[in-house]
């Protein structure tokens, strides 16, 4: 058991210190996993250290890999070792997080950090309290099942949620799992800055009262996935306290920028939220999985989900030994507080910060440098380490079209080349590229080096 654990050990070890040195983008088709891997479920056993070699060689080798310093899409995961062990002792001694009687040390460590959490993002830790998920995903639709219970009850036929067209698609999805009908969603427009449309929040929301409708939920994004802008948090708080609308604010990928001097201004009227997603494994450095939910009663998250089960009538405790399966939506979970935990102890919230402000900074001298090139357009300006640009150079005039068709083409061959993962998304009906720079890893040289890729490409399209 050694021997094997150590070559675990020796393996991630090798990714952590070899990962910027790799490609960042992997391909693969049906056909060529199938023919590596599609196979019966063996009947006989295969030598352990076989196996582990295979999975080391084939499969670890056939992801992305979103730590990469030059994995700018979507969102990058930057992960951090000691969670890495943290979560490979969490497997190893095999912890039930889900109630006290099973592990008081792992409940009392999730209650721990969740008060570290409350505090913060500015919410009572007597009063507050909240639940580690799987993801941000988890983290909405737990939020959205108990802003229902609570504003609605057991009716909301006629309950309407309000969002903008810059939510996050999680948001959507869940509002679909919990059987809201398409009228009862009002996708708010935003503005020229991609922020919820206020006038436009309040016209919707006085039609929906005259109409007979019950506006009970407002979602507003601390951090789009898009643009990384920030809904004016305080403003749409004030709406929500007027018109009795529950205040969800999903921050899932720019709530953890509070802990920088640069990010926190734009976040400021996050602690009105009644309920608030943040995602560790985003902007935390934190390995999948481990999202959170957090509220401003924890009493809301015990009235939502409690049930009372006769298998479990032998385990309930007192009333201060929480039993997180009656705070969420799984019974059974894994010790998600631990890696948290332990990474937090081990680099201390001034690492964290740091880190968060260096990105910050390293998006903005991205904007700069784009804003100085004859050959870029900045779309978006860095905004939480987002940033939205295109290849328009000037003198060439190019429609809309050409425009579209040039970006589209530069995205697919630097992610054909594999040297670098930066795709396209859709801003203002214009094709853009869009880069994501939340990992401390990632240097100016890395972007420089992306850009010259992308000027090569654009070159063979398109001479300068």
């Amino acid at each position: 058991m050694k021997s094997y654990g150590y070559e675990v050990v020796d393996a991630i070890v090798a990714h952590f210190v070899t990962q910027n040195d790799k490609l960042p983008v992997v391909s693969g088709s049906r056909s060529e996993m199938e023919k590596l891997f599609l196979e019966e479920a063996p009947e006989n056993p295969t030598n352990a250290k076989e196996v582990l070699n295979f999975v080391l060689n084939e499969v670890m080798t056939k992801s992305n890999i979103v730590s990469h310093p030059k994995s700018y899409s979507f969102v990058p995961g930057p992960s951090n070792y000691i969670s890495a062990m943290a979560d490979s002792l969490t497997a190893g001694f095999n912890i039930f997080s889900g109630g006290w009687q099973a592990s008081p040390a792992a409940a009392e460590m999730e209650i721990v950090t969740m008060n570290w959490l409350l505090k913060m993002f500015g919410f009572p830790q007597k009063k507050g309290g909240g639940i580690f998920t799987s993801g941000g995903s988890m983290a909405n639709l737990t939020g959205i099942v108990t802003a229902r219970t609570v504003k609605c009850g057991d009716d909301f036929s006629k309950a309407v949620i309000y969002l903008s067209d810059q939510a996050h698609s999680s948001n959507i999805k869940a509002i679909r799992i919990l059987g809201f009908k398409k009228e009862q969603i009002r996708i708010i427009p935003t503005d020229s800055e991609f922020k919820f449309s206020l006038n436009k929040l309040k016209n919707a929301i006085a039609k929906d009262r005259l109409e007979g409708w019950q506006p009970f939920l407002l979602i507003a994004t601390a951090g789009t996935t898009n643009t990384g802008t920030v809904d004016p948090l305080s403003d749409i708080s004030k709406i929500c306290k007027k018109e009795d609308i529950w205040f969800h604010i999903d921050g899932a990928y720019g709530g953890f920028a509070i802990l920088s001097d640069d990010g926190k201004p734009l976040l400021k009227g996050i602690e009105k939220a009644d309920s608030l997603t943040i995602d560790p494994h985003k902007w935390f450095y934190q390995p999948y999985e481990i999202g959170c939910l957090l509220v401003k009663r924890h009493k809301w998250l015990k009235g939502t989900f409690t049930e009372r089960p006769e298998y479990l009538r032998d385990i309930e405790g007192n009333t201060s030994e929480i039993n997180f399966y009656d705070h969420g939506i799984e019974l059974t979970r894994r010790f998600r507080a631990l890696k948290f935990y332990m990474s937090v102890k081990t680099f201390g919230l001034s690492e964290f910060r740091k880190a968060i402000s260096y990105n910050i900074k390293l998006a903005e001298a991205t904007e700069s440098y784009l804003r100085k090139s004859p050959n870029w357009e900045v779309v978006s300006p860095a905004t939480l380490a987002v940033v939205n640009f295109r290849y328009n150079p000037i003198g060439n005039k190019l429609s809309e079209k050409k425009l579209d068709e040039l970006n589209q083409y530069i995205s697919q061959e630097v992610v054909s080349s594999k040297e670098a993962l930066l795709v396209t998304t859709i801003l203002n009906k214009q094709v853009v590229l869009r880069m994501c720079l939340i990992n401390p890893r990632t240097t100016m040289d890395d972007i420089m080096e992306t850009m010259n890729l992308c000027e090569k490409f654009a070159s063979k399209k398109l001479p300068i």
